[in-house]
């Protein structure tokens, strides 16, 4: 399916070595090394996983310099396109992990002026946040949570648009856990997808790409047909009545 992903079109992929954990690096490196030339692969650190498979945070400069390097490590690259910081909820954190975020940044920077890093991002992060690392560490990208049935987000979205930084939605079909709104099951949506001849999925991603456009999408799946049905939205032409109907609606 990796290798099906680049065949279609895909020059970006997240990841990151906690992901599975320690699968999701492996299986890019066995499907698509030697990478080709514009696949941008983006990691993420901030965390490692127990046995339990539960997230630890690893926020500390030292942890996120290890972890940055184990990504190199794991896909075999020299350097990695883009590294998000994962930020966490300080007031959940032990005292210990709870690190100033400029000392965090300056970690970063030193990654990115080594030559392991081409681009710094931030992911999780609040407003504050994110004009901070614009300021400290000319960050190209912010990972937060944002769809149709979750704008909440949508301040540090037009900041980033304006700021000439790429806004990239996790959770944008709604959340995954299952007391939480899916784009999939709102109304509008599904009433637009049948008047276009779409799925409400294809529906909410291209409502996205329409929304703003520094919007790079990430949608995970699992199989091919899902993975295909993602890249057809290319093809989803929103009018602006659509569009209209979805914001009312959602």
């Amino acid at each position: 399916m990796l290798r099906r992903a680049v065949e279609l079109g895909v020059d970006h992929i997240d990841t990151a070595q906690f992901y599975g954990p320690d699968v999701a690096n492996e299986l890019i490196r066995e499907a698509l090394h030697p990478y080709p030339d514009d696949l941008v692969l983006s990691s993420k650190i901030g965390a490692v996983r127990d046995e339990e498979g539960g997230f630890v945070p690893a926020q500390r400069p030292g942890q996120l310099r290890a972890a940055a390097e184990e990504n190199l490590r794991t896909l075999d690259v020299d350097r990695l396109g883009v590294v998000n910081l994962r930020r966490m909820d300080e007031h959940e954190l032990p005292a210990d992990q709870r690190i100033p975020l400029e000392d965090q940044f300056a970690e970063m920077v030193a990654l990115r002026a080594e030559g392991k890093i081409a681009g710094v991002g931030i992911s999780t992060a609040t407003y504050a946040q994110v004009k901070q690392a614009i300021e400290q560490a000319g960050i190209v990208c912010v990972q937060n949570a944002f769809s149709l049935v979750d704008r909440a987000d949508a301040e540090v979205l037009d900041l980033c648009r304006d700021e000439g930084i790429a806004y990239v939605p996790y959770f944008p079909l709604g959340s995954a856990f299952p007391h939480l709104p899916k784009v999939t099951d709102n109304a509008a949506v599904r009433a637009v997808a049948e008047r276009v001849g779409a799925s409400p999925a294809q529906v909410g991603l291209a409502w996205l790409l329409a929304h703003r456009d520094n919007v790079l999408l990430i949608p995970g799946t699992s199989r091919m047909a899902h993975l295909e049905e993602n890249m057809r939205i290319a093809d989803v032409s929103l009018s602006e009545r659509d569009l209209e109907e979805l914001d009312r609606g959602a």
